[in-house]
């Protein structure tokens, strides 16, 4: 008897140790109007970890709101986003009071109640397994919900990561964790009980189940979400095999969107169910969350006072919805480190999602129903393979798109450096479309089993993915690859080498770039449309593969991994012919206009071109030559024959380069090129250009704005010169070289950049330095300052063409985009362009020793602001000499159109002079590639 009672002392020991589980009392008043919250909090937290315990960490995120500074608000300036930076102060959310007792009653001291991260000592060390009870009194002041989404606004008060609560992702409470509105889970394992005081006539609803009118009881996995607001929201309970799940929205449904929903939510639920094995009993959608995981992709264009629609408003909520159930569920249901694991629930969901599109959307197109839309009764959209790319495509394109520019990263990246873009092509769509190709592999219904085995076994348990991994693994070897295919940035690649005819067979030869154990899929198809499919596995270190098939399959054309469906670093080498004049090799396709490229073709894009050149060519006619598609690649050509209206002679430019984008070193690309090109630089003068150039760009970190270059270049130039050039010796042909290094930092708020660069020939070299400054000191009003030095280590040239400028430059190098190359009166000479000394004035003279100068810019009112330039120059056997210039810039579309009003300077105060109007500047960019890096900046 005795023995048994130690026993079952021994296994009531176990059992509470394996059910220990905080909880958190919370009794919460919001004030009346809404910008304060008053907390009375009893914590019971257990020792989890396996040592002892001397400090307890409680999270203080609401301090995240409080100040400059914080990683909150970095991270929403690398977002592109200074609301929260210039946030009044009684937008801000702050802790206001705190007093915290331990379970004797006595006060805990608490160093500052500013910060987002409090550590308590404690009276006694906490040993595993051992708990302590907090009482937490404390008031906060609710940030604007306009920040982050959450916090409160005239009608709503949206509360999440506002309770000071433990981190249980940190179970030896010593690592810093601040707030980033990255949706990072803190709680899971706790019983929540929250009462509220809340304004009359206000409604309360959140994801912790409702006890009574405002209150709530329950355990969690995951984090509380509560949502207080004057207007009740509309619900949805949906029965699938007998059991009802009630869906929560935090917004108000259009009566479409509401039926649209009745219809779909069954069926999602259905499928979900299938896929995971179980459903809650409740799902709570916030305005933030649908925003967050809602479909991307589907949304409709609109240009101006026009709208094209992709998709149905019935297709837009079945898309949207799928993916925000699906991902609400998995957050509310695995407990996963987001910061290391955040890919196995974002792949889950886009594997997920693909088995949902493939069973309804299978052959629906990227573009929706857009390509049918109809202009001058034809179907332009039709032209563009554009059209042809399946929805189901998107996946592994938009792993393409970043992996071309070198800027994708590794899988298991730390979510918090991950980019934007990255969150959605790597973290889950690379993830999910890997899930899917073992899917594929092993076959569905396996790989669902043990998705469900695996979640229903970690269920209330942290998981580690890796677990799931090896799992995977046992079930079919051919996923061992997985694990390290995760940790680092792959450039994967299968190639149809060729393919030849023996006897009865055909002889198939795949070579592959790695030495990991990766199978392929192999798709065979007749003329006739007949498809099939094989999986051809290898070992590992066996980089070419033979494969044979019958001769008398009639097989036309061989496919590997056919549809994107896994993230190989080029799908071009995937496809050939068996039969017809193209076998063994690509075909040809020539395009109008650039495209999603096409990877089974060698596509050349054939544009025509009109364009102004500057006074002398006046517009250019001719037609463009390149292989460039939206997406990049490695080697570019462009070619662009041109006629000239104005000299009635063929002109033009062409370039080849190179580019080398290794996927672990300190460059992202390294490229090499040679271009060359003949146009006119003054009536009845041509120049021809001939350069051969290298650029090493530096790895950036994608969140970063930062970028690093080093760049090498010879040039060779020839003229045409005039009977007075000729008279006066001037230069006919001359080389260059030179070497710059550039640093820049489009940062919101503090951009700057720096370039250094030397350049030669056989009668001069000088070195050039040049940095910019520009600080926004409050919404849309910014100061600027550019510092320029420029020092001839020797000048022996013949004239004043390599000279720098003080208000003109001179472009020897032909690479300003001059309308009026050489110019020297009437509205083409009065261009400007921000390079060597940088005074808007016209200040007579150039400069052939040395100069330094300072130009100074800053906001007034609105597209209003004022300028200043001063600086010191020297030429050979003279004096140095100061000069300055003030005035007026109106900034009509910022950094692409301005204009200079010239007021007071060295010449004298300028408007009293008589030729007033012909000393007014303006600046003219016409570059398409940086507006569109300019509205990219925040996604990476």
């Amino acid at each position: 008897m005795k023995k048994i009672s130690i026993c079952l002392i021994l296994f009531w020991g176990v059992v509470q140790v394996s059910a220990q589980k905080d909880s958190i009392y919370i009794e919460a008043k919001l004030s009346p109007d809404r910008k304060s919250l008053e907390v009375n909090q009893e914590i019971v937290y257990y020792n989890h970890s396996d040592k002892d315990l001397n400090t307890v960490k409680l999270l203080n995120w609401v301090s995240a709101y409080n100040k400059r500074g914080t990683s909150l608000v970095y991270r929403k300036l690398e977002d592109r986003n200074n609301d929260l930076h210039f946030a009044k102060n009684d937008e801000l959310g702050k802790l206001l009071e705190l007093n915290i007792k331990n379970s004797e009653n006595q006060e805990i001291p608490i160093n500052t109640i500013s910060d987002e991260n409090l550590f308590l000592p404690l009276n006694k060390a906490l040993k595993p397994g051992e708990s302590i009870t907090l009482q937490l009194q404390y008031k906060m002041l609710l940030p604007d919900k306009k920040f982050t989404g959450y916090g409160t606004s005239s009608q709503i008060t949206a509360l999440k990561y506002f309770f000071i609560v433990p981190d249980h992702f940190d179970p030896d409470n010593i690592s810093q964790n601040n707030y980033h509105d990255i949706e990072e889970p803190v709680s899971f394992n706790t019983f929540w009980t929250v009462n509220f005081d809340i304004p009359v006539n206000n409604f309360i609803e959140g994801n912790l189940h409702q006890v009574q009118m405002n209150s709530f009881k329950g355990y969690l996995d995951s984090d509380p979400e509560f949502l207080i607001s004057q207007t009740a929201y509309p619900s949805i309970t949906t029965s699938v095999d007998g059991s009802n799940t009630l869906v929560k929205f935090g917004y108000n449904l259009k009566p479409e969107e509401k039926q649209n929903l009745e219809f779909y939510l069954p069926l999602h639920l259905k499928f979900l169910k299938e896929k995971l094995g179980f459903l809650p009993e409740s799902i709570f959608i916030s305005d933030k969350f649908r925003a967050k995981e809602d479909f991307f992709g589907n949304n409709d264009i609109t240009f101006w006072k026009f709208r094209f629609q992709l998709f149905t408003d019935a297709e837009k909520t079945d898309l949207d919805y799928f993916g925000i159930i699906t991902k609400k569920i998995l957050d509310e249901n695995i407990i996963a480190d987001k910061q290391k694991d955040h890919w196995f629930k974002n792949g889950l969901k886009s594997y997920i999602e693909i088995q949902y599109l493939n069973k309804f959307y299978k052959d629906t197109k990227l573009l929706g129903t857009l390509p049918e839309s109809k202009l001058f009764g034809l179907k332009p959209l039709k032209l563009f393979h554009a059209s042809k790319v399946k929805l189901l495509d998107r996946y592994g394109l938009a792993y393409q798109y970043i992996m071309l520019q070198n800027l994708d990263q590794k899988i298991d990246e730390n979510f918090a450096v991950l980019s934007n873009f990255n969150d959605m092509a790597i973290s889950s769509f690379e993830t999910g479309s890997l899930f899917n190709y073992s899917a594929d592999k092993i076959g569905d219904s396996t790989f669902n089993d043990l998705v469900k085995s695996y979640i229903s076994q970690n269920s209330g348990k942290k998981i580690n993915p890796e677990e799931f991994l090896k799992e995977l693994s046992k079930k079919d070897k051919s996923t061992n690859y997985l694990t390290d295919f995760f940790k680092q940035k792959n450039r994967v690649n299968f190639k149809l080498k060729r393919i030849k005819k023996e006897n009865d067979s055909l002889q198939i030869k795949i070579a592959r770039n790695t030495d990991a154990s990766i199978p392929v899929k192999l798709e065979t198809e007749t003329r006739e449309g007949e498809k099939k499919e094989y999986w051809i596995e290898n070992e590992e270190n066996e980089r070419v593969k033979d494969f044979s098939l019958p001769a008398s399959d009639n097989i036309y054309k061989i496919t590997l991994n056919n549809g994107y469906i896994f993230p190989e670093s080029n799908y071009r080498d995937n496809f050939l012919y068996a039969k017809g004049i193209f076998s063994n090799t690509k075909k040809i396709k020539l395009k109008l206009i650039k495209d999603i490229p096409n990877p089974e073709y060698n596509e050349i894009y054939i544009s025509p071109r009109v364009r102004f050149n500057n006074t002398y060519d006046k517009f250019l006619l001719g037609v463009n030559l390149k292989n460039q598609s939206f997406f990049d690649q490695k080697f570019l050509y462009s070619f662009t024959p041109m006629y000239s209206t104005g000299t009635g002679k063929l002109t033009g430019s062409g370039a080849v380069s190179y580019s080398f984008l290794p996927a672990e070193s300190i460059f992202r690309s390294l490229t090499f090129g040679a271009s060359g090109s003949y146009f006119h630089y003054d009536y009845g003068l041509a120049y021809r250009k001939g350069s051969l150039f290298s650029n090493f760009n530096f790895r950036k970190n994608p969140r970063s704005t930062v970028s690093r270059s080093v760049g090498f270049s010879y040039n060779y130039f020839e003229r045409d010169l005039s009977p007075f050039m000729i008279a006066n010796d001037d230069y006919k042909k001359y080389n260059l070289w030179s070497v710059g290094y550039g640093y820049s930092d489009n940062q919101m708020i503090h951009e700057k950049s720096f370039s250094l660069s030397a350049q030669g020939m056989e009668d001069f070299n000088k070195i050039t330095a040049e940095g910019f400054y520009r600080w926004e000191f409050a919404p849309k009003q910014k100061l600027s300052l550019r510092l320029f030095a420029g020092y001839f280590l020797r000048n022996d040239t013949r004239n004043n063409l390599f000279d720098y400028g003080i208000s003109r430059v001179s472009n020897y190098t032909f690479s300003y985009n001059l309308l009026g190359e050489s110019a020297s009166s009437g509205l083409l000479s009065q261009q400007f362009i921000l390079a060597d000394g940088g005074f808007k004035s016209f200040i007579p003279g150039t400069v052939n020793q040395w100069i330094t100068s300072a130009n100074v810019d800053s906001s007034v009112w609105k597209i209003f602001h004022v300028y200043a330039d001063a600086g010191i120059y020297k030429n050979k056997d003279m004096p140095a000499k100061f000069i300055w210039d003030t005035g007026v810039k109106v900034r009509i579309i910022p950094d692409f159109l301005e204009v200079y009003f010239p007021i007071q300077s060295s010449l004298g105060f300028e408007p009293s002079f008589k030729d007033y109007a012909k000393r007014i500047r303006y600046t003219l960019v016409l570059n398409l590639g940086s507006i569109i890096n300019a509205a990219r900046r925040g996604w990476y």
